[in-house]
């Protein structure tokens, strides 16, 4: 079976004539002319008035940004935007030591979100290197159990986060 390029027209029994607009690697994108825009598989039945050839993208702007964003997640130590909780906003921590004469220290808690947000990133970042990196598996089985108590160790900070995935995931017992 040939693909057909952009530009194609196309006659569907269901949904009339179009002309295709997009092509990935399972469907034409076709808009048609009484139904508007429908994705159909590539081996849908459907009569060729005019193909276009030459002018297939056999995969879609869309699918290679989703692509591109996977791998800096997974290979960059980019942060992703991790929101604070909404109760938490504009707030601050204040830091008051035991001693009256010493001063307290405050601390706007968006910046203490954000250093937690870029520790846990960093170790994210370390636990790739190891897994990627040549030592043998029982040394990256050890690691792993180190950042997994790291993990579980910052728990307490997830009453920060807004969104419930973007926590902090300790060993489950």
């Amino acid at each position: 079976m040939k693909l057909l390029g952009i530009g194609s027209r196309i006659k569907h029994d269901e949904f009339g004539l179009g002309v295709i607009t997009n092509v990935s690697a399972k469907h034409y994108w076709v808009t048609f002319i009484e139904n508007g825009l429908e994705t159909i598989n590539l081996d849908s039945t459907f009569e060729v008035i005019e193909a276009v050839e030459d002018e297939v993208d056999t995969i879609s702007f869309s699918e290679v940004e989703s692509m591109l964003k996977n791998m800096l997640k997974k290979w960059s130590d980019i942060s992703e935007i991790v929101p604070i909780a909404d109760k938490w906003k504009g707030g601050k921590l204040i830091l008051e030591p035991e001693d009256t004469n010493l001063q307290s220290k405050e601390i706007p808690i968006d910046t203490f979100f954000h250093k937690i947000v870029m520790v846990r990133d960093r170790i994210r970042v370390m636990e790739q290197k190891i897994n990627s990196s040549k030592l043998d598996d029982q040394d990256k089985v050890d690691l792993q159990q180190y950042i997994t108590r790291i993990y579980g160790s910052l728990t307490t900070f997830n009453i920060l986060f807004k969104i419930k995935e973007q926590q902090f995931t300790g060993s489950k017992s």
